[in-house]
């Protein structure tokens, strides 16, 4: 496209995307069309998508391409500027618009678990249009690395999870991360909030959530919190959170599930650090304390109140092994425990959950 060897490309077929730098609002493998390309020596950044999900296998959480293509449409536009406002740092602005309308017939799952509508409230089919407005940014301010999100969703429902006229949908998302590098140990903070639905029958529904979240954010798959859905009601039918997810969302699956905007909402603040004690070792720890942003829906779902805020510490460490000094061999050794809080006791009185992990990644 021009003498910068700039250009534009359209790509068709499943394909992996992310919506920001650390997978907060949408990233999967799903099926799509994207434009994309660059301008002014690489300066600008842009892509134009539209992408229609797949219905996922409920085991493995992979593509099922024997299935119907599910009736849930994402449309996305993004522009990414490099090296503004400081060198070392991009910042990119994006609109993208869900919409979902599988109110036409109950959904379960291969395990005959009922997905979609989420066993929860009046249990009945909706369909949905949101949009929602993000900034994000990536990269360095002299030592300082730091990466943000924010999101404002606006948008509307048929109707709600716990009442049965039509709801508009008002919330809102923000995320941060910021570390500094100390000769081989990088210092990590994290904050995160969103916000939670404080009345779930007054018509409006401001419980922030995601289209298809995998944050990597606040250790991640490592965090207890973050790596397994917690059961709350419908016998683990619907979970606070979602397997690899930070949202209190309270959806029946990540995979099968629709948003739901009438939840608790989710504060995070934590601090972690990533330890290479040898060439080939990381150490990575974290330490989280998680809050719910108002317990208003929690006490509905479970007809139980007056419920705390206060969720618990999410302490985990990892050690991360590659042999070769590289990606094709990774071993990983993991451990995570919730300390409970006073909310989280009041929900669930009988034990400390703790989580075991080891995992090998071979890569061809």
């Amino acid at each position: 496209m021009s003498d910068r060897y700039d250009f534009d490309s359209i790509r068709i077929g499943i394909q992996p995307f992310s919506t920001d730098f650390r997978g907060f609002l949408f990233q999967d493998l799903q099926l799509g069309i994207r434009l994309f390309g660059n301008r002014d020596n690489n300066l600008w950044q842009y892509n134009l998508a539209w992408f229609r999900k797949l219905e996922k296998d409920t085991n493995s959480g992979l593509n099922d391409v024997a299935k119907d293509v599910r009736d849930d449409d994402t449309f996305i536009f993004n522009l990414y500027r490099q090296d503004w406002p400081a060198l070392g740092f991009t910042t990119q602005g994006t609109i993208v618009h869900n919409r979902n309308r599988e109110d036409e017939e109950n959904f379960f799952d291969r395990n005959g678990f009922i997905q979609r509508p989420a066993s929860l409230g009046f249990e009945r089919r909706r369909r949905y249009k949101v949009t929602y407005l993000g900034l994000n940014g990536d990269g360095h301010f002299g030592r300082l690395n730091l990466t943000y999100s924010a999101y404002y969703a606006m948008g509307s429902e048929s109707r709600g999870t716990f009442t049965t006229r039509p709801q508009d949908i008002r919330a809102y998302f923000g995320a941060a991360e910021a570390s500094v590098d100390f000769d081989w140990i990088r210092a990590r903070f994290s904050a995160l909030h969103a916000s939670g639905d404080k009345n779930p029958f007054d018509g409006k529904s401001t419980g922030f959530d995601a289209i298809f979240e995998n944050p990597v954010f606040a250790g991640a798959d490592t965090s207890f919190w973050i790596r397994q859905g917690i059961p709350l009601v419908g016998g683990g039918g619907v979970t606070l959170s979602t397997r690899n997810g930070v949202l209190n969302n309270l959806r029946s699956s990540k995979e099968h599930g629709q948003s739901n905007f009438s939840n608790p909402g989710v504060t995070l603040l934590g601090v972690g650090a990533d330890m290479d004690i040898l060439p080939e070792l990381r150490l990575s720890t974290n330490v989280n304390h998680i809050w719910f942003a108002n317990t208003a829906v929690v006490e509905v779902a479970r007809n139980q109140g007056p419920i705390e805020p206060s969720i618990g510490t999410d302490i985990s460490a990892a050690f991360i092994y590659r042999p070769y000094f590289h990606q094709n061999i990774v071993f990983r050794l993991s451990g995570s425990v919730l300390v409970p809080g006073e909310g989280y006791k009041q929900l669930f009185p009988d034990s400390i959950p703790y989580s075991v992990l080891g995992n090998l990644v071979l890569t061809y």
